[in-house]
């Protein structure tokens, strides 16, 4: 019986209720050691309470923290069959994981598609039983499987599984719902121990009630520890101490009273660590004990036994047991578990049982880390390459561990053990590490510094590592410089970015397109590319602008085959101003990188693709856009990403005049990297020019336009709003300096929309209808609905003024009529004061639910658009990496929102 745990038992009813109504949903209980988890996880197994339920169970195991996958392996052992019904890049994915794949049999996958199969196959194992899994010690969870289950968890919606985790501090959980387990309040707390003590004299049953603190462990193995005369209050009881070191005192003392070698074999069972009995008794055989010799602790109330399996009561045992050991006594322990082990186990424990450093243990563990990273699992790998360095003689060895260990660090996203990784890297001793690895080394600090947004400074080191390497391996040299490059852009080095573009025009012809060959042969220069950005960082967007439209045009027709180059790419596309090809490169690179589930790649790609639906006026599919690429941004720890992402989201903000939120996205955005910044600021410039307040957003956009990022797109392109504020404001030079800035860039970009805006700058400063209309023809070509409009606008005001009544009203309704198609509220105002000025009534704005898309949530519209282009659910699954049931589940609730009942009719919405 449970006392005092109505409420959590409550809670996970519910869950599997909801579970077996088809409701998914997860649960973290939380607390301290011994407040009752593991029993609240038993009551939610038992057949009574998980009547209809296929139940799944795992428990993080410390000693398996390093072993990818391991808690995942004995969560899904049941059902490994189910795998094969996957679809095949999924059970690939997940064959890898747990090991299935055989030697060579698959390639590494990216966390979050083994994430997604994890999903799958639970959605599909309760098309048939409801699932609940209920996973213990979860603070304890290897990594890998850490990241698969909470990912996993994060997206149950629609599909008639239940999962619960019970863990102490230490289990990260952003985005599930927790429940706090407190201590039994006092009469509950008496009431369990009257039940298991009913011997205790009234002062010592109190002081035990006290000193417990409501913990039911404690409760239970306090008295344990008492001597009769102790119990009956005849002798006075031990002085207080912390409670868990008490109770693990408790179980240390019982242990003591067990026989030698009934001791010896529960330090290896605590050693072992995964409860496999055959391990132990091999372990145990070799140091002369046996199976008899578990009897008594069995007898004892530390463990039980089942076919195959030892387990301790509660991980304090182990503790005690473990912690008991002698140095020499623990050195042979592992030894003989070492003997009777294989793999990534074998290779621990021949390090626990390793006095000093070994080259043989370290070369072990090293292969084990190498064979973690294949099968998708970079923390386990960061961990054991760090054990391996840790146990090396040799500083080169060190060193060349510490750098892979770093190297794998990044890639599971923790950010700051990767740059300490690199620094120990760089401080090991011996020979001085040679180009390439400090090469590799830069990389992984300068990734570290921009994934925690301080990119300042990386792109000097990433440059200098550049040089030594260029002749022997100009492909890594060039990604060097195209980092550096990065980098100094995003924080503004102007002459860092000049630098690195000096660096790779003097790579040479011999290395010209290496980072981007192409199948056909034919190649779009990397090194030209950067020498573009040196020429922009240079003021010279004359020739600079140019050179980047040939590499975006070469790379359109023969996409770059690397993940670095493509980006730098679509970054050509977004300076250069040519939406077309940004719009299509972006769909492209989102397409690649769901298809090949490379989670870690989407934030910066859906960035890309949700500014091109921004830029055609595609406001809600960005806003959908922008809501998947945060999600990831914060599941891959991509913090600089989220400040990027809040600017754009800041820019839509303004366009639809919600000041609110546009200010708390601009100051989210100020936090992070100078470009981020300056994009905020844009985008706040850009919400007073349209709510009227002209000298605010003159100062805000010369603000953005005098700072450390004024060379970046956003602010390249808001030059056009600055001159607009200036001229509003009186300030007439500023206005002509913006105007010239402006019209610059657009005539080296040669992009339709971009000059059709250059004109109007003039117009504004010079109006005319010359000048009006060859900006309306050039808008008319296609692209910036935004801006056509505005072009509109300030037409229709110029004609007004000139008392051209009837002329104006042409444009303004035209202006109108965009402005509430794109939901910009304050332009929209604007447009009809202007139309009634004319004489004309003008609508009071666009009727509630005109647009049926306007009442879908972010994800139903995501997944719309896909399924009217002609997706299947399973396709679309993949995509958004959710399950196929969620997918059904959004259409089901968008079909009535849309008014359709068919697939077929939601081609329209395509």
């Amino acid at each position: 019986m449970l006392r005092g745990r109505e409420e959590e038992r409550a809670a996970i009813a519910r869950l599997a209720a909801g579970a077996r109504e088809g409701r998914g949903g997860a649960l973290v209980l939380r607390g301290e050691a011994g407040i009752g988890k593991t029993a609240l996880l038993d009551a939610a197994a038992d057949p009574r309470d998980a009547q209809g339920l296929r139940v799944l169970r795992a428990t993080g195991v410390e000693a398996e923290a390093a072993l990818p996958f391991a808690a995942l392996q004995m969560l899904l052992h049941p059902v490994l069959p189910g795998v094969d019904a996957l679809p095949d890049a999924q059970a690939r994915a997940l064959r890898a994981a747990l090991g299935l794949a055989g030697p060579g049999g698959s390639d590494p996958a990216d966390r979050f598609l083994t994430g997604l199969s994890v999903l799958t196959l639970l959605s599909e194992l309760a098309a048939d039983r409801p699932v609940l899994c209920l996973v213990d010690d979860a603070h304890w969870l290897d990594p890998a499987s850490a990241d698969a289950l909470a990912f996993t968890a994060r997206r149950l919606g629609a599909e008639a599984v239940a999962l619960v985790f019970a863990a102490r501090d230490g289990f990260a959980a952003p985005g599930l719902p927790e429940l706090a387990l407190d201590g039994l309040d006092r009469a509950d707390a008496a009431a369990l121990l009257a039940d298991h003590a009913p011997d205790l004299a009234g002062d010592v049953r109190d002081r035990v009630v006290r000193e417990a603190a409501g913990n039911p462990l404690a409760l239970l193995e306090l008295p344990a520890g008492l001597s009769a005369g102790e119990r009956a209050g005849h002798a006075a009881p031990p002085p207080a101490l912390p409670l868990t070191g008490r109770v693990r005192d408790a179980f240390a003392a019982r242990i003591e009273e067990l026989p030698e070698r009934a001791r010896l074999v529960l330090s290896i069972a605590a050693a072992e660590g995964t409860g496999e009995l055959a391990t132990v008794l091999h372990a145990a055989r070799t140091l002369g004990a046996g199976p008899g010799d578990l009897d008594a602790a069995e007898r004892a109330g530390l463990l039980r036994l089942t076919t195959g399996r030892v387990a301790f009561r509660h991980p304090l045992v182990r503790a005690a047991a473990y912690q008991r050991m002698r140095l020499t006594t623990r050195l042979a322990v592992h030894g003989a578990l070492a003997e009777a082990s294989e793999g990534a186990r074998r290779a621990l424990h021949r390090a626990a049982a390793a006095p000093e450093p070994d080259e043989s243990v370290a070369a072990e563990l090293e292969r084990s880390a190498d064979g973690a990273r294949g099968r998708g699992a970079p923390a386990a790998a960061a961990s054991l390459y760090e054990h391996a360095a840790r146990l090396s003689p040799a500083a080169g060895d060190r060193t060349r561990r510490l750098a892979r260990a770093a190297q794998s660090a990044i890639t599971e996203g923790g950010t700051d053990r990767a740059a300490a990784l690199a620094d120990q890297a760089l401080r090991a001793g011996g020979p001085a590490p040679g180009a390439r690895r400090l090469a590799e080394l830069a990389m992984v600090r300068a990734t570290a510094d921009f994934e925690r947004g301080t990119p300042a400074g990386a792109a000097r080191y990433l440059a200098d590592s550049a040089v030594p390497v260029a002749a022997d391996d100009p492909d890594l040299a060039l990604t060097l410089l195209v980092m550096a490059a990065g980098n100094a852009w995003s924080a503004g080095e102007d002459g860092e970015v000049r630098r690195a573009a000096a660096l790779a025009a003097k790579l040479g012809a011999a290395v010209v397109g290496t980072c981007v060959t192409l199948a056909s042969g034919r190649t779009a220069s990397v090194a030209a590319a950067l020498v573009g950005l040196g020429r922009l960082a240079g003021d010279d967007a004359a020739s600079g602008v140019p050179l980047l439209r040939r590499v975006v045009t070469d790379a359109r027709a023969d996409p770059p085959g690397s993940l670095i180059a493509r980006l730098l790419v679509l970054s050509a596309a977004r300076l250069t101003g040519d939406d077309p090809a940004a719009a299509e490169l972006a769909a492209a690179e989102a397409a690649h990188v769901r298809r090949h589930g490379l989670a870690g790649a989407l934030p910066v790609t859906l960035q890309a693709l949700a500014q091109t639906q921004a830029d055609a006026g595609l406001h809600r599919d960005a806003a959908a856009t922008l809501d998947e690429a945060l999600r990831f941004a914060r599941e891959t720890g991509q913090r600089h990403r989220e400040g990027r992402l809040a600017a754009l989201a800041a820019r839509i903000a303004a366009i639809e005049g919600d000041l609110t939120r546009c200010r708390d996205l601009a100051a989210e955005a100020a936090g992070s990297v100078a470009e981020a910044d300056a994009a905020g600021a844009c985008a706040l410039g850009l919400l007073h020019l349209g709510l009227g307040r002209n000298e605010e957003a003159l100062r805000v956009l010369t603000g953005a336009a005098t700072g450390p990022a004024r060379r970046t797109a956003a602010v390249v392109f808001a030059a056009a709003d600055l001159a607009e504020a200036a001229a509003r404001a009186g300030d007439r030079a500023r206005a002509e300096d913006a105007r010239a800035r402006f019209t610059a860039w657009a005539d080296a970009a040669g992009q339709p929309w971009a000059s059709a805006v250059a004109l109007r700058c003039r117009a504004l400063l010079d109006p005319s209808d010359a000048a009006f209309e060859a900006a309306t023809r050039l808008h008319e070509e296609g692209g910036r609905p935004f801006e056509h409009a505005r072009t509109g606008l300030l037409h229709g005001e110029w004609l007004r003024r000139e008392r051209r009544r009837s002329d104006a009203r042409v444009p303004l309704r035209a202006a109108l009529a965009a402005f509430e198609r794109l939901g910009a509220a304050p332009w929209a105002d604007r447009a009809r004061a202007e139309l009634r000025a004319t004489g004309e009534t003008a609508p009071g704005g666009r009727e509630a639910g005109g647009d049926p898309l306007a009442r879908l949530t972010p994800q139903e519209l995501q997944i719309v658009r896909l399924a009217a282009s002609g997706a299947g659910n399973r396709d679309i699954a993949a995509q958004l990496f959710l399950s196929h049931r969620t997918v059904e589940y959004h259409l089901y609730k968008a079909y009535p929102k849309l008014g359709v009942t068919s697939r077929t009719e939601l081609a329209r919405f395509a």
